[in-house]
């Protein structure tokens, strides 16, 4: 039976469409690549596939830069990152994600963890928040050696481990902060700075140039409840609205330094601000910074690595990160 003839139980254009017999059909998002074990002949970089947890299903695409022939015992930051797609589209081993990450990776010198945590609708939230959780244990839990990943335990410093994201992996950024910020990682490793990259906030309540009249049809709404059906409070819940009813303090984010950037022409731009103009306001004990790039759309350095902006957008991570 081709799709043109199934019934359809709900879509969320222009990302996936279930029908009723459940399948599920994912409109937009990029093939899988393998990874490149022997170092990409054009970045140098080299990266590889692991297990976290075989149930749930938990993996991760390992990068690593070129070693400098001189200092083979070089140890890099480390930055796992959660990649967007609205917690429904794309991988860690897609080709989008793929080509972005190893040329990040290329530019600034870190070792990258890439989660591959499992999707909506087959996994409705929390299980992506649940996974990156359990995969940010599982890199705390590297620092200890012994039988563990020879990448991290050899080029990997733990006393440098950010986390970072896009989209609704910037969500996912801030959401991880806030655990760790209750919950200790393994071996006593603390996250020292987190990076949230366009991210997927939002409100029963309209803010700054954001539509009244559609509020509550545009695709963020229409996204979190796709997503998270079950989920008290809509898109209230503090989950996806920081100062919804409920709300932990935001001064309880369990890492030292923040960075959020945000595009001009992003649908969800006003909401990277409002995230930091709360954050600010919270009493929280660390550094804050804010990035915006103007005349830009949302993650328009993934999808365009080789402009001036999006290099302008790695040079500031790096700064970040080696500060």
């Amino acid at each position: 039976m081709t799709s043109a003839t199934k019934e359809v139980a709900i879509e969320v254009l222009p990302l996936i469409r279930v029908y009723k017999d459940g399948s599920v059909e994912r409109l937009e998002g990029t093939p899988i690549v393998p990874p490149s074990p022997d170092q990409d002949p054009e970045t140098g970089v080299s990266s590889k596939d692991i297990t976290i947890s075989v149930n749930p299903s938990i993996s991760a695409r390992l990068y690593l830069p070129k070693l400098a022939s001189h200092n083979q015992n070089q140890k890099f930051p480390i930055l796992v990152y959660f990649h967007g797609g609205g917690f429904c589209i794309e991988s860690a081993f897609s080709s989008l994600y793929h080509c972005y990450l190893g040329n990040l990776v290329s530019q600034i010198n870190v070792a990258v963890v890439s989660v591959e945590y499992r999707l909506a609708p087959e996994h409705p939230l929390p299980a992506a928040y649940e996974d990156c959780w359990a995969a940010l244990q599982w890199v705390a839990s590297q620092s200890a050696g012994n039988d563990k990943d020879p990448w991290l335990i050899n080029s990997g410093d733990f006393e440098r481990i950010f986390i970072g994201g896009d989209s609704a992996g910037g969500n996912i950024v801030h959401n991880i902060a806030m655990r760790a910020g209750v919950e200790s990682l393994p071996c006593g490793v603390k996250v020292l700075g987190a990076y949230l990259v366009h991210p997927y906030f939002w409100s029963s309540k309209p803010i700054g140039s954001e539509s009244k009249e559609v509020h509550e049809k545009s695709l963020p709404s229409l996204v979190w409840n796709f997503v998270y059906p079950s989920v008290t409070g809509g898109v209230d819940n503090p989950m996806i609205n920081p100062e919804g009813p409920g709300a932990p303090s935001l001064a309880g984010l369990g890492c030292d330094r923040l960075l959020v950037c945000v595009a001009g022409k992003d649908l969800i731009r006003d909401r990277g601000v409002w995230y930091v103009d709360m954050v600010r306001k919270s009493g929280w004990k660390g550094e804050i910074e804010l990035f915006e790039v103007e005349g830009e759309d949302h993650v328009f350095h993934i999808f365009n690595i080789e402009t001036e902006n999006a290099k302008a957008m790695a040079k500031r991570l790096a700064s970040f990160i080696f500060k």
